[in-house]
């Protein structure tokens, strides 16, 4: 039997889970009626594949972008430190289907994109860690999986 931990993550049973997938991995309560989603955004199978850093990093500037011109809820997009995906935050979005509706149109937006937001030495701390084929290429593999999405563990 494995301790229960503190972080959600920490108690997923990452072998059971298949990649690419997006699933619910917590809720929080605000004081004042307000409730924070936090889902997580799987592009990579774990312990089995990651994303290169620098075309992780292009990914978290380009969605982190473009994802707030389609939706006034989000809180934060941010890599997971396995590198095998991200964790999206959202204020009152509880419609798992609504979010990954949000996820295609942004992932879209990066096939289009044509360059790195943000991406110099005054508006981020790792300038020259970049890579913008890297990032659409993530893009386009997760994209070309949108059907499996909802499926979080193997059979």
């Amino acid at each position: 039997m494995v301790k229960k931990m503190n972080v959600e993550s920490f108690n997923l049973d990452h072998t059971r889970v298949r990649a690419p997938y997006v699933r619910l991995a917590g809720v929080v309560d605000g004081p004042h009626g307000d409730r924070v989603y936090k889902y997580d955004v799987r592009f990579c199978q774990p312990n089995q594949a990651h994303m290169e850093m620098p075309a992780l990093h292009s990914l978290e500037h380009l969605v982190a972008e473009h994802i707030r011109n389609h939706s006034q809820q989000v809180v934060d997009f941010s890599p997971m430190g396995c590198q095998t995906g991200f964790y999206l935050t959202l204020m009152n979005q509880s419609d798992l289907d609504a979010v990954m509706d949000l996820l295609e149109t942004t992932l879209r937006d990066v096939e289009a994109a044509t360059e790195v937001p943000a991406c110099n030495e005054v508006q981020c701390g790792w300038a020259a860690s970049h890579s913008l084929s890297g990032a659409k290429e993530l893009a386009r593999r997760m994209l070309a999986a949108r059907s499996e999405w909802s499926q979080v563990f193997a059979d």
